[in-house]
């Protein structure tokens, strides 16, 4: 009786597998992951639209590792050169109009960057979520024949950000396609959402997302994704203020 009890437990262990509520944490850090690449290099727009003006650029961007980030700007010619650098903690911006390369302060970090709806903090700590957040998974349900995860993401109480919860909607891909920001008493304050997704590199990759604040739906940034590569050989020189001031890369 005791092996036939043993033989039963194995035989229910593919459908408890099929029942267990998948790991919210893990999700989110599959979705940076499948995101960013081990490293990645990306050719893509920036377009700033208010009620009375629009304007783009387009840039190019490298990352590799965790905390490693390089964003240049090609186009139009007055913005060619402006860059951002990120390695580690730390964030440096350049333009070839000073030609200086200046430190970006942590008082500053919730300023816009470049202009746009995204602040400093929002392109220097976009993997923050994975280690000073905890997760809870809300619900799941379909979506265009994929299963999408929404999951609620609460900073941890000595974590230096600045919201108070954030709430994500994650296909089963790994693709991200809604986060919204909560300030502390709890009222969404902005939103990124994904407006088209498509295969690159062989991945899917979310190719065209918004960012805008709630209580201004005439203002908001997109990026849209020209091209990427992902998981390929990028020097460490990259990731340098030498190399933000003067480009060697390819």
């Amino acid at each position: 009786m005791r092996y036939l009890a043993i033989a039963a437990s194995w035989l229910l262990l593919p459908a408890l597998a099929l029942t267990a509520e998948p790991d919210a944490s893990q999700i989110v850090r599959d979705t940076i992951d499948n995101w960013r690449g081990v490293s990645s290099y990306s050719e893509m727009t920036m377009t700033i639209h208010r009620p009375d003006w629009e304007r783009s650029m387009t840039m190019r961007g490298w990352t590799k590792g965790d905390d490693q980030s390089l964003v240049r700007v090609t186009a139009p010619q007055k913005d060619r050169g402006n860059g951002t650098l990120i390695d580690g903690n730390s964030m440096w911006s350049f333009s070839p109009k000073v030609n200086r390369v200046i430190k970006v302060p942590s008082s500053m970090m919730a300023q816009s960057w470049m202009g746009s709806d995204f602040s400093n903090k929002d392109i220097a700590k976009s993997d923050d979520i994975i280690d000073q957040y905890d997760h809870t998974l809300l619900s799941v349900s379909e979506e265009n024949g994929f299963k999408v995860y929404e999951i609620e993401s609460v900073p941890h109480e000595e974590a230096a950000v600045v919201w108070g919860k954030e709430v994500l909607r994650i296909r089963e891909d790994h693709v991200l396609l809604e986060q919204k920001f909560f300030d502390q008493d709890g009222e969404l304050v902005k939103q990124l959402k994904t407006l088209k997704i498509a295969e690159m590199d062989g991945r899917q990759t979310a190719v065209q997302q918004r960012m805008g604040d709630v209580d201004a739906p005439d203002e908001w940034t997109e990026i849209q994704i020209l091209q990427v590569e992902f998981d390929i050989d990028i020097p460490d020189s990259t990731f340098t203020q030498s190399n933000l001031r003067n480009p060697r890369e390819r």
